[in-house]
């Protein structure tokens, strides 16, 4: 008997997974990727880390353009902030469906956890889930199963039920106890793993959305990084933060976009679009002009912009924008970063770019 786990690799699915183990079924593992997840941290994907603890073969699937398009217009909404986490579940089980099929496993795991998350792991919500991927029956909950329906394999008499458990909400204490009986030692912190979840970064999405732009594998990955203005003719302006960022813009440059640079002194790169008129061009120098180092004596500084696109590129000769004006142009700004801005705006520095240029 074979079954196939949704692994994210924190801990519930992790012990979701080891439950089952208990009971001598053979387990294999599928881990979803996308622009918004934060899975990867600090060059370790926290699903194969798991996986090895484990000992399962993993599969791993990247959502494409049409998991974009599901985040643009999801049928059953958003969260608190950007997260569609019901219609991603219902996406990421469909997926799921397909590979058990292929792999010849008889039904699925997932670490859900009852009243856990209070979009996508209500009851009512878990029934949604099963009844538009038709896979009543067939999903195994094994950290919260003797509070709902016997599935198929607990009836078949695949799994022993009386070996689940009875989790239930956000209490994570006995987690964490049955992985130290298991010897689980290596997961995450169980912070969110959503980039989407996040307000700062919700309201970037927000604003890419409203202004008729499509969510696509490019912008996203642009989201991830960087301040981002909306500029007063409804181009966008994405300014690098640091030697990393300057590096991603750059490579990212494309038709219809133009790239600037300072020339003056170290600063930012800045990457713009929709920008179709030469006063917000000029805007675009005037911000990177801000976010650079410093010139004595008010001299303007020399700013360099390559144009993907018809129009001509050149050097502009730009005095950095006051605090307040770029301020009033970024978008998902956070409490910290305003006040950031009111130190920035008295003379103190908000950033450093060494010789990123």
């Amino acid at each position: 008997m074979k079954a196939l786990a949704l692994l994210s690799g924190g801990l519930d699915s992790t012990l979701a997974i080891r439950v089952v183990q208990e009971q001598g079924i053979e387990v294999e593992a599928i881990n979803f990727t996308s622009p918004f997840c934060l899975c990867n941290r600090g060059g370790c994907h926290a699903a194969a880390v798991a996986a090895r603890q484990l000992g399962v073969k993993l599969h791993v699937e990247k959502c494409g353009q049409d998991y974009l398009d599901l985040v643009a217009n999801p049928k059953y909404g958003y969260g608190r902030q950007m997260n569609p986490c019901l219609d991603c579940r219902i996406y990421k089980l469909n997926r799921a469906k397909k590979k058990m099929e292929e792999i010849g496993a008889s039904f699925l795991i997932t670490g859900e956890v009852l009243d856990q998350r209070p979009m996508s792991q209500r009851r009512e919500a878990l029934a949604i889930c099963e009844r538009d991927t038709g896979l009543r029956g067939l999903i195994l909950r094994p950290l919260s199963a003797q509070h709902l329906r016997p599935t198929i394999p607990e009836e078949r008499g695949w799994v022993d039920r009386a070996k689940l458990l009875a989790l239930r909400g956000r209490w994570r204490k006995p987690q964490i106890e049955l992985a130290k009986t298991f010897g689980i030692t290596d997961y995450p912190c169980p912070a969110g793993g959503c980039l989407l979840t996040y307000e700062d970064f919700a309201l970037k999405v927000r604003d890419l959305l409203d202004h008729g732009e499509r969510l696509t594998m490019w912008s996203a990955s642009l989201l991830r990084i960087g301040r981002h203005l909306r500029l007063p003719g409804g181009g966008k302006l994405v300014v690098g933060r640091n030697a990393a960022e300057n590096e991603h813009l750059a490579k990212a440059a494309r038709e219809g976009t133009i790239l600037f640079t300072s020339l003056s002194s170290p600063g930012p790169t800045a990457l713009a679009y929709g920008v179709e008129n030469e006063g917000d061009v000029l805007l675009c120098a005037g911000v990177v002009a801000r976010y650079a180092d410093p010139l004595p004596g008010g001299v303007p500084h020399e700013i360099s912009y390559r144009n993907y696109g018809p129009e001509k590129s050149g050097v502009l000769r730009a005095l950095p924008l006051p605090t307040e004006k770029v301020a009033e142009w970024i978008i998902g700004r956070t409490g910290t970063e305003k006040g950031r801005a009111r130190s920035a705006s008295s003379g103190k520095t908000e950033c450093r770019h060494g010789r990123a240029g």
